[in-house]
């Protein structure tokens, strides 16, 4: 890689921000480098250029890629922060799911405004802990589009504005856990808000995938494997009767 490449990737990964590194692999210039950043900034040349037109698509899916051009093959490497997961509300469950997402790699933070709720005691798994109220606490971690939330409480003073707030974001996951019957209610509070009933469609409630889950440990497992399916663009069914490729791209 080159001097100028490396130098702007080290700094970007120190910065937090995310990028993906092109490299001909086949074709020519063999070898050519080129880094793209999800700013739009772009180091390096000798790349083609229908290559780089794909740096924001390829960054946003978070996966790397082998590209297929009629006269040369590009791998694409995408660096940049975990994705986070935002939990509302400190209940138990909230801690089952930190400790499997973390198992991901990913980051998580739990939101709650009740002080005795939102403590390492109850819930040591988190990386970040927030005692906020849901909307506060959204405009202070501002997810994107590879953040998921996740609104584990029944209480509409919480769960109505964290619905709200998280429909305002570019979260690329937006779960309720609840019964139907409540999320009706959530439903019609909503739109009563002046929430658009298709924007409402974003949000997954019930949250999770049908797989049974009856403890905490297998509700948050239902709930994580909901969101990866997601992120990857995928029903979530059984590979078995999937007539998709097993993994989402070509890593």
């Amino acid at each position: 890689m080159s001097r100028v490449v490396t130098d702007r990737l080290l700094k970007a990964i120190e910065d937090n921000e995310r990028a993906v590194v092109f490299t001909v692999i086949e074709g020519e210039p063999l070898g050519a480098k080129a880094l793209a950043l999800e700013s739009g900034e772009v180091v390096g040349d000798g790349v083609p250029p229908a290559v780089l037109e794909q740096a924001t698509e390829l960054i946003r899916a978070a996966r790397n890629r082998l590209l297929e051009l009629d006269d040369a093959r590009v791998f694409a490497e995408v660096y940049g922060p975990p994705p986070r997961l935002v939990i509302i509300g400190a209940v138990d469950t909230a801690d089952a799911l930190c400790q499997a997402a973390k198992l991901l790699g990913w980051e998580t933070i739990v939101v709650d405004a009740r002080a005795k709720f939102a403590t390492r005691e109850r819930i040591p798994n988190a990386d970040r802990l927030i005692v906020e109220w849901p909307e506060e606490a959204l405009a202070e971690v501002q997810p994107d589009h590879a953040t998921a939330v996740l609104v584990l409480t029944h209480d509409a003073k919480f769960d109505i504005p964290a619905l709200k707030a998280a429909l305002a974001t570019d979260a690329f996951y937006i779960g309720a856990l609840g019964s139907r019957r409540n999320q009706e209610r959530r439903r019609e509070k909503l739109l009563a808000e002046g929430v658009d009933a298709v924007e409402f469609e974003r949000i997954s409630g019930p949250c999770g995938l049908d797989v049974g889950a009856n403890s905490q440990p297998e509700t948050a497992l239902s709930i994580l494997a909901e969101i990866v399916a997601l992120r990857a663009g995928r029903s979530g069914g059984r590979l078995r009767d999937s007539k998709q490729r097993i993994h989402a791209e070509a890593v």
